[in-house]
């Protein structure tokens, strides 16, 4: 029998086989981008012809070609990347590891250069080394992320994935199944599930349209009956250690590949530790805290960046103020309470995108049908009460640019959870209070993940996963996140 398996893992596309041929595409783009970058800064700072001056240790100087430092340079830092594992399937397409991985590469390089030319008395050109290497790791990055952008069209449309079947509880396996399908640019694919007393052939997980294929003793013939090449165990619960041990041993090697699902949702990967105890892989999670040097470097960006918003965009707020007055009787701001840190109330500011009538039209607006999935935020995708001015403000929230003085203010940030309303929070369980632990946000995580479509639950998991998990990296990537959307339009309602 091991030989036709082994014959089938070859002749189907596994993990090793796409994701080999896509690290070579990476490395080239890497060495084009490397070359490009040392040795154009080489031609613009010293010219081609220079040579760098260092000391050969008896009374003679030697002259060493600024090109051979920039082959050099290139060559380090290609294998830099290599050894540093930039390129394996684990890191590529992965969250932010990859770029924490690049520039981590990049850094260890920038210092070994630095070390080897004091010890060396290499007269290097500071220009040439400052701008190489931010310049060099700033196109890596961009160069990174376009990959990211065409691997994740791939595997929306089912390419470049792991095909996956789900091991464990019904309920554990429906859970991670769901979250796998809400983001095929993960890159895994579930084709099958293997639950303990699977109901008859053909049933499906409760809440999916994953096939459940047997009990969890067929696993390993259902994932290669199926042509699958990677076995997630959901929950360890139905599964002893023995058997889950077993499992792996039975796996070829470089073909097929276990993963085990902790009980964690939600939990930045930072805050994770795998930690070998006594034999045992325990897995160590850091709990949050919400103060410190963290929290003053977040209040001092929080600072800089709203100051420097509100003055390069007072002729547009001054614009718009004038245009809302214009537009329909009213004042130009709409005031209202909201809930912030701590829970106490504040008074938040945003260009009025309704009729000064509108709380009086609330009845008209709730008889019109209802928004699906969200039980507690009150949208209408067509609002009566919206003004036409206000439909365009509220398309590229541009409402929401006032704000920029509660940041000031001090009352919120750039970035974090929605500032409810004080009648939302007698709806609220109580795990949902945490979301007030951080100050409320002009923009956050479930503004960038869907805003009014999400249902209530999902708006509730993103805000508390971003406080569970906030860093300033993470700010910077939704507020970019926000910019593509404000520009694209996909806005509110």
């Amino acid at each position: 029998m091991m030989p036709a398996r082994v014959a089938r893992s070859a002749d189907r596309e596994d993990t090793s086989t796409w994701s080999g041929r896509y690290a070579v595409r990476v490395s080239i783009t890497d060495l084009l981008v490397l070359v490009w970058v040392v040795f154009g800064t080489q031609l613009a700072w010293v010219g081609l012809d220079e040579s760098a001056r260092g000391f050969s240790g008896s009374r003679d100087d030697i002259d060493i070609s600024y090109s051979v430092v920039s082959l050099v340079i290139v060559a380090a830092w290609m294998l830099a990347l290599q050894l540093f594992d930039t390129r394996t399937f684990r890191v590529l397409g992965v969250g932010s590891q990859e770029y924490r991985a690049v520039a981590g590469a990049t850094v260890r390089l920038f210092g070994l250069v630095a070390i080897v030319a004091f010890l060396a008395k290499i007269d290097l050109a500071r220009g040439y080394i400052l701008i190489a290497f931010p310049l060099g790791l700033a196109v890596l990055v961009f160069s990174r992320w376009m990959w990211r952008q065409w691997l994740g069209v791939q595997r929306r449309e089912g390419g470049y994935t792991s095909r996956v079947v789900l091991v464990g509880s019904a309920e554990s396996a429906a859970t991670i199944g769901g979250e796998l399908a809400r983001h095929p640019e993960a890159g895994y694919r579930v084709v099958a599930a293997c639950v303990p007393d699977a109901p008859a052939a053909g049933a499906l997980l409760a809440g999916t349209d994953i096939p459940v294929a047997g009990p969890l003793a067929d696993a390993l013939d259902t994932m290669r009956n199926l042509d699958a090449d990677t076995v997630v165990v959901t929950s360890s619960g139905e599964l002893s250690p023995e058997q889950v041990r077993r499992l792996s041993w039975n796996l070829t090697p470089g073909h097929e590949h276990l993963v085990v699902a902790p009980s964690l949702m939600d939990i930045g990967g930072p805050r994770i530790h795998t930690r070998p105890v006594a034999g045992l892989p325990l897995i160590h999670v850091e709990i949050p805290r919400f103060e410190g040097g963290s929290r003053a470097a977040k209040r001092v960006f929080d600072l800089i960046v709203a100051f420097a918003l509100a003055v390069v965009l007072s002729p547009v707020l001054a614009g718009i103020a004038l245009a809302v007055r214009l537009g329909s009787p009213g004042p130009a701001l709409f005031v209202q309470t909201r809930v912030g840190l701590g829970g106490v109330p504040f008074r938040m500011l945003k260009f009025r995108t309704m009729g000064v009538d509108a709380e009086a039209r609330l009845p008209e607006a709730r008889g019109l049908p209802a928004d699906a999935g969200n039980d507690v935020l009150f949208k209408r995708a067509a609002d009566p009460r919206v003004t036409r001015l206000g439909r365009v403000l509220r398309r590229y929230s541009l409402d929401e640019l006032p704000q920029l003085f509660n940041v000031l203010a001090g009352q919120m940030s750039l970035v974090g959870p929605r500032p409810p309303l004080l009648a939302e929070i007698d709806l609220y369980e109580a795990d949902v209070h945490r979301r007030f632990l951080v100050k409320p946000g002009i923009t956050g995580l479930w503004q960038v993940s869907g805003r009014s479509t999400l249902p209530w639950d999902e708006t509730v998991r993103l805000d508390l996963s971003y406080v569970e998990n906030w860093s300033l990296t993470g700010d910077l990537v939704i507020l970019w996140r926000t910019l593509r959307a404000v520009v694209s339009g996909r806005g509110a309602y």
